[in-house]
């Protein structure tokens, strides 16, 4: 890795963003055509500055979502001038380590290195072809935080068994006055994901109670993916941040989002959960329950007899075609978690269907690892604050 490109590295990773460094480069403009617009503004910058360790848009966002976990092994990678470069784990220190989950909207750091050889294939590839040569032959790979760990179940919503203390401590039911509405997966100590029909257009910030939480939890403020439409079924995704940090234990942990480029095949088996109903126009479950699901394709979903071409790429199905197990009313925003390594993944949050365990009418679930960039985006934001 040659040096002056370490160097747009190490100043991106230990950027703060602050106004007073705001560069003189960017225009203003009604158009931003071939050029990066800055947030909801007029103000356009070249692409060429985007990632580049200095903040040229006034609030800083083009120097959000530069940094990114690649692959099963969490492989870090940088943006610069819109390539994806991998990081070497020469010079590096755990000042780094701490400024790159920061990046990522995490305060925490686990670390280790890998030789690039265990890499997946796309991502030695992306590597190889990056004019980077790391002369340990070793890549940084992180974790941010403590992730994604329950006890292991052997027992295998709607034809689901009612829940076991500790089987899912991601899980969280969002309460308005008092009334589970939805469900809801937490992601670190102070940001839970749910589906944005849950909470687009309230009135109300609703309440976290954590599966086998002591006391419910104020939300400070709610994030819905600003593409999501009311009447839409696309990008039906919410982060919640909550008012004090979550108090993190043996019953009550954060889920792991997956990395970008992860891929998780068809006929994978993941769990649903939730307080929904346990049968179509039904009420609500007293007690969370669960079921086993595998995991369809696209191609499949999208077939005449099933949902006719409605499956988007932000979108993943699982269940079965022939019906009988599926998420119901009151599930929505809920995980649907996969396991990987004995680690816990959220690959969807629960968000639309056809009826409820209808045959060739699985679930449908936002596909979380097609919203990494945006959550990590608010995250950071926030983290920054």
């Amino acid at each position: 890795m040659d040096k002056s490109w370490k160097s747009r590295i190490l100043a991106h990773l230990l950027l703060e963003p602050s106004l007073s460094t705001v560069s003189s480069v960017p225009t203003v403009g009604l158009s931003c055509s071939g050029r990066f617009q800055c947030g909801s503004s007029s103000q356009c910058i070249n692409s060429i500055y985007l990632c580049d360790g200095k903040l040229h848009c006034k609030n800083g966002e083009d120097e959000l979502g530069c940094v990114r976990l690649s692959g099963r092994s969490s492989v870090l990678q940088v943006q610069i001038q819109g390539k994806w470069r991998t990081v070497c784990s020469e010079d590096w220190n755990n000042r780094l380590g701490r400024a790159a989950c920061k990046q990522l909207g995490y305060s925490r750091l686990h670390q280790c290195f890998i030789h690039f050889s265990s890499m997946s294939f796309d991502l030695w590839f992306l590597f190889h072809h990056s004019k980077t040569q790391c002369s340990s032959g070793l890549v940084t790979t992180l974790k941010c935080l403590d992730c994604g760990l329950r006890p292991q179940y052997r027992t295998r919503i709607v034809g689901g068994n009612i829940t076991k203390q500790g089987q899912f401590p991601w899980q969280v039911s969002l309460h308005f006055r008092n009334e589970h509405l939805c469900g809801g997966s937490i992601i670190s100590p102070y940001w839970v994901i749910t589906a944005a029909h849950c909470v687009y257009g309230s009135l109300y910030l609703p309440v976290i109670q954590p599966l086998h939480g002591a006391q419910a939890l104020a939300v400070e403020k709610i994030v819905y993916h600003n593409r999501y439409r009311q009447k839409g079924l696309d990008y039906d995704i919410a982060l919640m941040k909550l008012a004090k940090q979550l108090e993190v234990n043996g019953s009550v942990q954060p889920i792991c989002l997956p990395s970008h480029g992860e891929e998780f095949k068809e006929g994978t088996l993941c769990w649903i959960s939730g307080w929904g109903a346990t049968e179509e126009d039904g009420d609500t479950s007293v007690v969370l329950r669960s079921a086993v699901v595998p995991l369809i394709s696209n191609q499949n979903c999208n077939k005449p007899e099933v949902y006719k071409g409605l499956i988007s790429s932000w979108m993943i199905c699982a269940g079965y075609l022939e019906g009988g197990i599926d998420s119901c009313q009151g599930d929505s925003g809920g995980p649907l978690a996969c396991e990987d390594s004995s680690v816990w993944k959220l690959v969807g949050a629960t968000s639309w269907g056809i009826g409820c365990a209808h045959i060739n009418k699985p679930g449908v679930y936002t596909r979380i690892t097609l919203a990494l960039s945006w959550i990590h985006k608010q995250m950071e934001v926030s983290v920054h604050i």
